[in-house]
């Protein structure tokens, strides 16, 4: 399974990329995607909502079940992905490519608490034992 490099991650499988210009994309991983199988509806949240981190602010449902997607750092939802609404199936296709919302971060070095992908890794061999 693909875990990108330049990514940081969280124990509930949400990515985030920190952008040249400062604001955060974030998105789920390919395991989460892969957990919860066909893609049928997303929920991001509004543009403008402050976020503070660990808060439910976006939902995934599948034909098996829907998930909670939570800010992995706090701040401000500036873009939330327009595509998502009408094509879910998206995030199966490229988890990593699509993303669900962005922010800007009240602190960018909250995103040194979150796992890198070697810790991500980990994590997942962990809930397979």
């Amino acid at each position: 399974m693909s875990i990108p490099n330049d990514l940081k991650y969280t124990k509930s499988h949400e990515w985030v990329r920190l952008e040249d210009n400062g604001t955060a994309t974030v998105g789920i991983t390919q395991h989460a995607q892969e957990l919860l199988g066909d893609m049928v509806f997303v929920e991001t949240p509004t543009v403008g909502r402050k976020l503070n981190q660990g808060e439910e602010c976006a939902v995934v449902e599948s034909v098996k079940a829907a998930a909670d997607v939570y800010a992995p750092i706090a701040g401000e939802v500036t873009a939330a992905n327009p595509d998502l609404e009408s094509s879910p199936q998206k995030i199966n296709e490229d988890a990593y490519s699509a993303w669900l919302f962005k922010l800007k971060p009240v602190n960018v070095a909250d995103l040194n608490s979150l796992l890198d992908a070697a810790g991500y890794q980990k994590i997942l061999e962990s809930e397979e034992d």
